[in-house]
């Protein structure tokens, strides 16, 4: 689960890190009084979606005058973003968050995140704050160090000495950088966090180490132990599909394809999603149903699948093991009464109770395309949407 920049500040600032002092809104009107309490010369306003890239998309001003504040937070609100991280049709901007300006002596970036080839905590810094991480990596990678540590209740100073020796900092700021590596293991730790990443992570001409941006990213399969987190979860900045498959504890995420996939565990997912694009088209979704879903949960599957206008043809790859596919099968046929299935559909069943399964599936009237295994069941589709 992600969440905007203001709510990853104030949880930075709970752990002990030093943002900009900053204030959010819904609303114009109220967001210039707020802004009227802020110390500052100029105001610094930002476009709060979930995703990079919103100061090249127009998402970042900066203003010296309330006045001029207020004149670009008409212009900013309900506007839609386009960045390379939104997609085509972007996101439309339903809050706006102003903060303080900070006199920027350099620039840095920081992020940790779980190294699961590791089972450690990774940390990865570098001297070439304020860019995309992607591109330093790409131009010049000697200026990107990546530190991966133990997971222990606290990190070490040795440690964190490590984490921040590119940024080459005097000693005050070193102690400043060594506390907030500290704080952020912390909070990493305690919150079940997938990703903490400050970008640009500064120093002031001041000689303070401020958290200019921030993102955060949540363990989804955590947040029943964190309700003040899931609490800050924003349902206009995920796919209306998404939230529904989220109802039915379905993994779903939606893709650009044209191949709908229903698959029960992530790897045999992954590697549908794999032949597909092998037989040169393009995966509409990953969907993985669990290793025991129910027939109500199945047949909320195929709903979400087929309610992407996007899909032309779908592909179910079911290997049955508590996962039965007779119990696949009657979903497959339940939801197939409710709608109206336009789109072509090739099936293939292996494992516990497919022979039940396949009969279930003859007998229903639905007209599908049955296959003996996943080459076969790539194949057919891609041949069947041509």
């Amino acid at each position: 689960m992600n969440i905007h920049e203001h709510q990853a500040k104030q949880i930075l600032k709970k752990y002990g890190a030093t943002v900009p002092e900053g204030v959010f809104s819904f609303d114009v009107k109220e967001l210039i009084e707020k802004a009227k309490f802020l110390k500052t010369d100029k105001y610094v306003l930002k476009a709060q979606i979930h995703a990079g890239g919103r100061g090249k998309a127009g998402g970042v001003k900066i203003v010296d005058t309330l006045k001029k504040l207020e004149q670009e937070a008409i212009q900013l609100l309900g506007k839609t973003l386009v960045t390379n991280q939104t997609g085509h049709n972007g996101r439309e901007v339903k809050r706006l968050y102003v903060e303080a300006s900070s006199e920027i002596s350099k620039e840095f970036y920081l992020s940790c995140l779980i190294d699961r080839a590791s089972s450690k905590i990774a940390f990865i810094s570098s001297d070439q704050g304020g860019m995309d991480i992607e591109e330093v990596a790409r131009k010049t990678p000697d200026k990107i160090i990546t530190t991966k540590v133990d997971l222990y209740d606290e990190i070490s100073d040795k440690d964190c000495r490590d984490i921040i020796k590119i940024f080459n900092l005097n000693e005050s700021a070193n102690n400043q950088a060594v506390n907030l590596i500290k704080s952020i293991y912390k909070m990493f730790v305690e919150t079940d966090a997938n990703l903490v990443e400050i970008n640009p992570l500064i120093l002031t001409k001041d000689n303070k180490i401020v958290c200019l941006d921030a993102k955060m990213n949540f363990d989804d399969n955590a947040l029943f132990k964190h309700p003040e987190i899931l609490e800050l979860r924003d349902l206009n900045e995920e796919e209306d599909m998404e939230i529904e498959a989220s109802k039915y504890d379905l993994a779903y995420i939606k893709l650009d394809g044209s191949i709908g996939c229903m698959v029960n565990g992530a790897g045999l997912a992954m590697a549908t999603m794999d032949i597909i694009k092998l037989y040169g088209e393009e995966p509409a979704n990953f969907l993985d149903v669990g290793g025991g879903a129910s027939k109500e949960k199945v047949s909320a599957a195929f709903k979400i699948i087929l309610s992407d206008k996007n899909v032309k043809g779908i592909l179910i790859n079911i290997f049955g093991g508590i996962m039965r596919c007779d119990v696949l099968a009657q979903g497959l046929v339940d939801a197939a009464k409710e709608i109206n299935i336009k789109v072509p559909l090739v099936v293939r069943l292996a494992g516990t109770n497919f022979k039940e399964g396949k009969e279930i599936l003859d007998n229903s009237g639905l007209k599908l395309i049955s296959a003996e295994n996943l080459d076969d069941a790539a194949k057919k589709i891609v041949e069947a949407i041509k």
